[in-house]
């Protein structure tokens, strides 16, 4: 698969007239396609709603595109619970999925009518003593242990995770929660993260769809929504095949019609919170060379580092990187593409294949537009970046400014040593 950003170099230039680099831009066109065709995936369940996961991609500009194409969020903290207040979500339009929660985020989640999704049996008694009373309405996260395979291949470790029940403290849980009051029913859990397989939802689905059975039967609790929660991932390789959204429906559909139809079970609702698939591929990190070494290794020094995008440093993740006005020229000069934090991980690309770069140019860094400027950061007294958006008819907006360093120094208690600082 051909990686081709969805920016010109013509609509760059025009941008840092305006806009310096490095900043984050994204593709609100993009972003609307995919969430209509991620609707019509899952056409067929009456009751499906994708609540995006705000920790991705945590701007009210992108939350407000998503509202608008019927999402709703998937909050963990009070802060992202704020936000979507703030853009207009409210009630059952908010999930909130955390973990190691302080009861004061439980407080609020439940004053905004969001529904709370309970990562452990525990949390019961710290939610009834909060609240003074159980939600009608309530989830509670499944963790199955062991390893989560498909087709022989290990996808992930969920026994190695700090999140959910196991299958007999959910058992309990229900019946728990059911004497307390609570109705209605929901089962969440995230067993694989970034799959490139249109398996892993059918997978799972079959997984959580037969403990609805078994939780209804055993329990009497009604279960009146399934959480597919996130995992499906992107192609940030050029040689990976991406996902096909509408056959991981189909194949959804097909699971729940063997397992979940035939047990009387064919109104439960189905929700997903997908952050990286909605959004990932709709941002990209422009930069710009402006540095060239030359030791033991070839280096080109660009003007973002990872406190700009932190993955390739914190994972070892592999982002494409297209050197623009030059993607017709050899792959001849092998390059690490790096920033300029003091730390020898800061490197956007090690020993990549890329035509020969010239300081001036620009490098439109792929697939951002998830856990991209959410994991920012200020080590090094770095400041964070713009964030823009490219608008449907071509203009440009800024959805975020860039930092300054009256930012970096706003929570110190000495604005008279900032003033004599300038």
């Amino acid at each position: 698969m051909e990686k081709k950003p969805f920016v010109t170099l013509e609509q760059i230039r025009e941008i840092t007239e305006t806009y310096p680099t490095p900043f984050h831009l994204y593709d609100e066109k993009g972003i609307r396609e995919n969430a209509r065709k991620l609707y019509q995936a899952f056409s067929w369940n009456k009751g499906f709603k994708e609540y995006f996961a705000v920790k991705a991609t945590p701007n009210p500009f992108i939350l407000k595109i998503l509202k608008e194409e019927g999402c709703g969020t998937d909050c963990s903290s009070m802060t992202e619970l704020m936000m979507s207040k703030a853009c207009g979500f409210a009630g059952e339009e908010i999930m909130f999925s955390s973990n190691e929660t302080p009861p004061e985020e439980f407080a609020y989640a439940d004053k905004l009518g969001a529904i709370i999704n309970l990562d452990d049996i525990t949390h019961i008694e710290c939610l009834e003593e909060t609240l003074g009373y159980i939600p009608e309405t309530i989830s509670c996260r499944y963790n199955p242990g062991g390893t989560f395979s498909i087709s022989n291949n290990i996808m992930d470790n969920p026994g190695e995770a700090k999140y959910g029940m196991t299958t007999e403290q959910i058992e309990e849980a229900f019946r728990i929660l059911k004497g307390k009051g609570a109705k209605n029913f929901g089962i969440h859990a995230f067993l694989a993260s970034n799959t490139v397989t249109n398996e892993y939802y059918p997978t799972l689905a079959r997984t959580l769809f037969e403990l609805a059975v078994q939780l209804q039967q055993k329990t009497g609790a009604k279960v009146s929504f399934i959480n597919l929660s996130g995992g499906v991932g992107v192609a940030y390789r050029p040689d990976q095949e991406p996902n096909d959204i509408l056959a991981i429906g189909e194949g959804v559909r097909k699971v729940y019609e063997e397992v979940l139809v035939p047990a009387g079970m064919g109104d439960v609702a189905l929700y997903t919170e997908l952050g990286r698939f909605m959004l990932a591929p709709y941002g990209c990190l422009v930069t710009k060379a402006i540095h060239e070494k030359h030791t033991y290794k070839e280096y080109i020094g660009v003007d973002a580092c990872a406190v700009n995008l932190m993955r390739p440093a914190m994972y070892g993740a592999y982002h494409h990187i297209t050197v623009m006005g030059k993607e017709d020229q050899p792959l001849d000069h092998k390059y690490d593409v790096v920033g300029s934090l003091c730390e020898n991980n800061d490197k956007f690309a090690v020993d990549r294949m890329l035509p020969a770069i010239d300081k001036g140019d620009y490098l439109v860094i792929h697939d951002t537009g998830a856990h991209g400027f959410s994991m920012g950061y200020n080590y090094n007294g770095k400041l964070r970046s713009a964030e823009l958006l490219l608008k449907e008819d071509g203009s440009v907006e800024m959805i975020r400014r860039a930092e300054t360093p009256k930012d970096y120094f706003a929570t110190f208690d000495f604005t008279d040593l900032f003033d004599e600082m300038n």
